[in-house]
């Protein structure tokens, strides 16, 4: 069975591929071995994706060949 860590003492961060907006951010949380929380800051109350560190790695190199 699979456990939700516990986020409530996370330090979010923008990420640095957002757009600077105020209204298109993704937030990360540095700090668990293993995983990566992600949310959405127009909604941090709301929801949290949590990937596994190589995904995670995997989804950013592939943003960074696009970009």
């Amino acid at each position: 069975m699979k456990h939700t860590p516990d986020l409530s003492a996370a330090v979010w961060r923008k990420s640095s591929y957002s757009d600077g907006g105020d209204n298109n951010c993704v937030e990360v949380a540095d700090g668990y071995p293993g995983i990566v929380p992600v949310r959405d800051s127009k909604v941090p109350e709301g929801r949290v994706l949590v990937f596994g560190a190589s995904s995670w790695s995997a989804f950013v190199g592939g943003v960074k060949e696009t970009a």
